[in-house]
Protein backbone atom coordinates (compact mmCIF):
# COMPACT_ATOMS: atom_id res chain seq x y z
CA UNK A 1 0.00 0.00 0.00
CA UNK A 2 1.70 2.97 -0.96
CA UNK A 3 2.04 5.98 1.63
CA UNK A 4 1.79 9.80 1.15
CA UNK A 5 4.76 11.55 3.30
CA UNK A 6 4.89 14.96 3.83
CA UNK A 7 8.35 16.62 3.90
CA UNK A 8 8.68 19.97 5.44
CA UNK A 9 12.28 21.86 5.51
CA UNK A 10 12.55 25.79 4.91
CA UNK A 11 15.25 24.43 2.28
CA UNK A 12 14.36 23.87 -1.42
CA UNK A 13 17.45 21.75 -1.59
CA UNK A 14 17.03 19.93 2.16
CA UNK A 15 13.12 18.94 0.70
CA UNK A 16 14.95 17.73 -2.71
CA UNK A 17 17.46 15.49 -0.80
CA UNK A 18 15.01 14.06 1.50
CA UNK A 19 12.32 13.56 -1.64
CA UNK A 20 15.89 11.94 -3.52
CA UNK A 21 16.33 9.60 -0.65
CA UNK A 22 12.44 8.74 -0.78
CA UNK A 23 12.22 8.13 -3.97
CA UNK A 24 14.95 5.34 -3.92
CA UNK A 25 13.90 4.14 -0.89
CA UNK A 26 9.55 3.97 -1.52
CA UNK A 27 9.07 4.93 -4.90
CA UNK A 28 5.57 4.28 -4.76
CA UNK A 29 4.61 6.27 -2.00
CA UNK A 30 3.36 9.74 -2.73
CA UNK A 31 5.43 12.90 -1.61
CA UNK A 32 4.38 16.41 -0.90
CA UNK A 33 6.38 19.19 0.30
CA UNK A 34 5.74 21.91 3.13
CA UNK A 35 8.78 25.10 3.17
CA UNK A 36 6.82 26.22 6.61
CA UNK A 37 5.27 24.93 9.36
CA UNK A 38 1.40 27.16 8.66
CA UNK A 39 1.74 25.28 4.52
CA UNK A 40 2.26 21.70 6.86
CA UNK A 41 -0.30 22.18 8.88
CA UNK A 42 -3.03 23.34 6.24
CA UNK A 43 -2.02 19.94 4.37
CA UNK A 44 -2.28 17.93 7.44
CA UNK A 45 -5.63 19.03 7.96
CA UNK A 46 -6.76 18.19 4.16
CA UNK A 47 -6.77 14.58 6.29
CA UNK A 48 -4.65 12.42 3.45
CA UNK A 49 -0.83 12.54 5.17
CA UNK A 50 0.11 9.40 6.56
CA UNK A 51 4.10 10.13 7.34
CA UNK A 52 5.64 13.32 8.78
CA UNK A 53 9.37 14.08 7.93
CA UNK A 54 10.05 17.91 9.36
CA UNK A 55 13.58 19.76 9.51
CA UNK A 56 13.68 21.17 13.63
CA UNK A 57 15.21 24.27 12.35
CA UNK A 58 12.38 26.42 10.49
CA UNK A 59 11.61 30.14 10.70
CA UNK A 60 8.57 31.24 13.03
CA UNK A 61 7.66 27.84 14.14
CA UNK A 62 10.22 25.59 14.44
CA UNK A 63 10.11 21.49 14.13
CA UNK A 64 9.32 20.64 17.70
CA UNK A 65 6.78 23.36 18.03
CA UNK A 66 4.97 21.70 15.13
CA UNK A 67 5.32 18.37 16.26
CA UNK A 68 3.45 19.70 19.51
CA UNK A 69 0.66 21.20 17.28
CA UNK A 70 0.39 17.78 14.89
CA UNK A 71 0.29 15.90 18.23
CA UNK A 72 -2.95 17.60 19.19
CA UNK A 73 -4.77 16.73 16.56
CA UNK A 74 -2.94 13.55 15.38
CA UNK A 75 -1.55 11.71 18.43
CA UNK A 76 -0.45 8.41 16.54
CA UNK A 77 0.43 9.84 13.17
CA UNK A 78 4.67 8.52 12.25
CA UNK A 79 6.74 11.57 12.44
CA UNK A 80 10.33 11.93 12.45
CA UNK A 81 12.55 15.33 13.04
CA UNK A 82 15.78 15.46 10.96
CA UNK A 83 18.47 17.80 12.04
CA UNK A 84 22.30 18.41 12.26
CA UNK A 85 21.00 20.04 15.48
CA UNK A 86 21.52 16.69 17.70
CA UNK A 87 21.52 18.75 21.01
CA UNK A 88 20.58 15.80 24.22
CA UNK A 89 17.98 18.28 24.85
CA UNK A 90 16.14 18.30 21.42
CA UNK A 91 16.50 14.29 21.03
CA UNK A 92 14.86 13.85 24.39
CA UNK A 93 11.95 16.33 23.43
CA UNK A 94 11.36 14.81 20.36
CA UNK A 95 10.86 11.55 21.67
CA UNK A 96 8.89 13.02 24.40
CA UNK A 97 5.99 14.01 21.36
CA UNK A 98 6.38 10.24 20.41
CA UNK A 99 8.75 11.20 17.50
CA UNK A 100 12.09 9.58 15.85
CA UNK A 101 14.98 11.88 15.61
CA UNK A 102 17.21 11.42 12.34
CA UNK A 103 20.65 13.14 12.30
CA UNK A 104 21.68 15.39 9.14
CA UNK A 105 23.30 14.39 6.75
CA UNK A 106 20.17 12.35 6.05
CA UNK A 107 21.29 8.89 3.95
CA UNK A 108 19.15 5.96 2.97
CA UNK A 109 20.58 3.80 6.04
CA UNK A 110 18.81 6.39 8.58
CA UNK A 111 16.05 6.55 6.86
CA UNK A 112 15.33 3.42 6.20
CA UNK A 113 14.38 1.83 9.68
CA UNK A 114 12.32 4.85 10.42
CA UNK A 115 10.10 4.43 7.30
CA UNK A 116 9.66 0.53 8.21
CA UNK A 117 8.68 0.96 11.50
CA UNK A 118 6.05 4.26 10.55
CA UNK A 119 4.62 1.65 7.52
CA UNK A 120 4.10 -1.17 10.10
CA UNK A 121 3.12 1.61 12.51
CA UNK A 122 0.27 2.17 9.95
CA UNK A 123 -0.65 -1.19 9.22
CA UNK A 124 -1.40 -2.38 12.48
CA UNK A 125 -3.44 1.16 13.29
CA UNK A 126 -5.86 -0.06 9.96
CA UNK A 127 -5.70 -3.69 8.85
Amino acid sequence: MGRKVLIIDDSKLARMLVAGIMSRLQPEWGLVEAANAIEALALIDGGDIDIVLVDFNMPDIDGLELLTQLRQKHPAMPVAVISANAQQGIVARTHALDAAFIEKPLKDETLRPFLAGADLKLKRARP
